[in-house]
């Protein structure tokens, strides 16, 4: 099995009332912004699979932050700006995707 996978370092901030949004639930808001745009997304291996993103790390809960990381993972090759401007349109206020780029 050797499919391509494109993976994609996304910058996103957390500021206001997004700020008691726990990491856990920051990953599944990841999750579900990916569905929800119908893209190609990669499963993870496992008993449960999941989509794969993957968050390095976790922001105190109540704090703000304009700089966290996030990679994502695609069976194929994303335009950035849209990839951007979904996510963000998915995401509830005070949480917006600031940069994506592929690593």
């Amino acid at each position: 099995m050797n499919e391509r996978i494109f993976k994609y370092r996304a910058v996103f901030s957390k500021k206001g009332e997004a700020v008691y949004i726990s990491h856990l639930d920051v990953m599944t808001l990841f999750r579900r912004a990916i569905r929800r745009m119908g893209l190609p997304f990669v499963l993870t291996k496992g008993f449960t699979p999941r989509v794969k993103i993957s968050i390095p790390r976790a922001l105190k809960l109540g704090a703000e932050s304009s700089a966290e990381e996030a990679f994502l993972f695609f069976r194929s090759g994303q335009e950035e700006k849209a990839l951007m401007e979904g996510l963000t349109a998915q995401f509830p206020d005070g949480m917006e995707v600031t940069e994506i780029e592929p690593v």
